[in-house]
């Protein structure tokens, strides 16, 4: 088979073989990733003795250097593929996360902890930009639904196993878990980028001219709306996970941390269990409609979240009320997983694809950035109520700017044709693609 007629075969089929090589690549980064995120400010605040101002810049820093490296990562994509700044991330991850575990003082870990940042965050857009690449738009939403899944089970598995490593009395404890998760993300590297991937689909000549980088993207509006829509899906759910919620459970209703533990698995477990049966619902629907369902699936949590702060005093019905917000966050963000990547790719022209993924990054870590210090700060003060009520109104504009948002794509981008007419011929390619 010439290169031509298996580059032709790929774009409608998908390339099966280096799809599932990149989707063993991100199962192994999230399960380093397991290992050390859940204890990166145990590692600095009680480990290191430096305390929680230096653990709370360490995580600062590393949110931050998105900031740095991703304008520039898009670029990279575009003009080299996703390949070599994938392997460049990874190289520079491996390396931050190594001598963060072996780092004693606040400037080495500030300054590890950027170069940790700033690699594992180069490698989320390259990701992205090859599943879009092994994958056709008829298989591109069951394609990024799996990464999410294995991404959930690799960070679970991982947690799990750390957490019987870890010792807090034991610094050797935690620079084994950072080890760890520096062999991953080589790992990560090895199998990903050793992935052929097909190749950019040729740009039309009266595209060529058009404006690159991120000027492109501002000029898109499309994309523009979408970009505020996913800050605020971030912002609400993924910015609030593990911080404002977390200080709202333990804190202001006081569950027991091994409570927090048991609803932070429901989450995952929700997430494994549903999220091949959703990405066939999803299939025949609008994507924006998957969108506004996952708003809607959210408000329940917050409203589970309300009736916890008001039974708090019955300790089996704060639980059951704590657990349950985890859970329905899981099933938002199995409606999420295969619809915000698909439509990331379908707006992108093929020639700025890697430009649009790594916007897309960019939105996504300021707004996580962003959530906690909100979330954390109207808790801590005592205002619960007030954050519940905010993040409310958060999860409605969801809803509302989702819907508006339908104005703005074409059928092809809702997946609107889909849902209107399933085509039996997906099912080979789904297979294809898994």
């Amino acid at each position: 088979m010439t290169g031509t007629v298996k580059q032709q075969r790929q774009r409608r089929h998908g390339a099966g073989g280096p799809l599932r090589r990149v989707q063993i690549g991100n199962a192994l980064s999230a399960f380093g990733s397991g290992f050390t995120m859940p204890y990166m400010f145990v590692y600095v605040d009680q480990v290191r003795g430096l305390g929680p101002l230096a653990a709370g810049m360490v995580f600062t820093v590393f949110a931050l250097a998105a900031l740095a490296v991703l304008p520039l990562t898009g670029r990279g994509i575009d003009r080299y593929g996703p390949r070599p700044v994938l392997l460049a991330g990874a190289a520079v991850a491996a390396t931050g996360a190594f001598a963060f575990g072996h780092a004693t003082g606040t400037a080495g870990l500030i300054l590890f902890s950027f170069l940790f940042g700033a690699g594992f965050t180069t490698c989320q857009p390259a990701l992205a930009t090859m599943i879009v690449r092994s994958s056709t738009r008829a298989t591109r939403s069951h394609a990024f639904a799996l990464q999410f899944t294995l991404v959930n089970l690799g960070m679970g598995i991982g947690a799990l196993i750390g957490g019987q490593i870890v010792d807090v009395t034991d610094p050797g404890s935690l620079t084994t878990l950072f080890t760890i998760e520096a062999a991953a993300l080589l790992a990560m590297g090895l199998v990903a980028g050793s992935a052929r991937i097909p190749a950019a689909e040729p740009t039309p000549a009266g595209e060529r001219s058009g404006p690159s980088g991120l000027r492109a993207l501002v000029a898109d509006k499309a994309m523009l709306r979408l970009c505020v829509l996913a800050a605020l899906i971030f912002f609400t759910c993924y910015g609030q996970f593990e911080s404002g919620v977390a200080a709202f459970a333990t804190d202001t209703v006081g569950v027991a941390p091994s409570t927090l533990g048991l609803a932070i698995g429901a989450n995952a477990l929700t997430i494994v269990v549903l999220q091949m049966f959703v990405v066939r619902i999803t299939a025949r629907r609008r994507r924006t409609t998957a969108m506004a369902a996952a708003g809607l699936v959210w408000l329940g949590a917050w409203t589970m979240a309300l009736v916890a702060g008001l039974v708090r005093a019955e300790a089996l019905a704060a639980t059951v009320s704590i657990v349950s917000i985890y859970a329905l966050f899981g099933v938002g963000e199995s409606l999420l997983a295969p619809t915000l990547g698909p439509i990331v790719a379908d707006l992108a022209p093929a020639r700025l694809l890697g430009t649009y993924n790594a916007g897309y990054a960019l939105v996504k870590q300021i707004a996580v950035a962003v959530g906690p210090a909100v979330g954390v700060l109207l808790v801590g003060s005592g205002t619960w109520p007030l954050y519940l009520a905010a993040m409310a109104l958060c999860t409605l504009l969801i809803v509302v700017m989702a819907l508006r948002l339908r104005g703005h794509l074409t059928p092809v981008q809702d997946n609107a044709r889909q849902a209107a007419a399933p085509q039996f011929a997906d099912v080979r390619e789904l297979r294809t693609a898994a």
